[in-house]
């Protein structure tokens, strides 16, 4: 049975195939404050296997679906699962195409959670916060200062 290419940007993909999204725990710093978010992010195959073995993460919990049920429409439909407040992931269509193309690659990967259904047995933690807004500045004064002759031959 042949289906309909899903997108012009991804011709390998239909609008069946599988995906996980992720309900994410995040952090946005604002004038100096830290305000908790919750984001919708697509789950590649290699995160969701490493995820259901026990490794900390900030999703609260996943669930299957298609490309389809999500991507459709413009914008993109959050599944009826998560909290309206939940707002997406930057770049969410290119990420979730990406995550989509792992789960063909390693369709193994697909019996974690079936589609249609959700799983949070997931150790769950926020101890290391995921802060999205944050940047990182570099200073003159970070630079390891080198003896003088690091970088001549005696």
């Amino acid at each position: 049975m042949t289906t309909a290419t899903f997108d012009l940007n991804a011709p390998d993909l239909a609008a069946d195939d599988y995906l996980v999204l992720g309900l994410a725990t995040c952090f946005v710093k604002d004038e100096g404050e830290v305000h908790e978010v919750a984001v919708v992010e697509p789950i590649p195959s290699a995160a969701l296997e490493a995820i259901i073995k026990g490794i900390p993460t900030s999703y609260q919990t996943a669930i299957a679906t298609t490309l389809g049920a999500v991507l459709l429409s413009d914008p993109p439909q959050l599944p009826a699962e998560f909290p309206t407040t939940a707002q997406f992931c930057d770049e969410f269509v290119d990420r979730a195409i990406a995550a989509a193309r792992t789960y063909k690659v390693r369709p193994v990967a697909q019996g974690h959670i079936p589609i249609g259904s959700s799983r949070s047995d997931f150790a769950y933690s926020i101890e290391r916060k995921r802060v999205l807004n944050s940047q990182r500045i570099v200073k003159t004064e970070d630079n390891v200062k080198q003896h003088e002759y690091t970088h001549k031959v005696l």
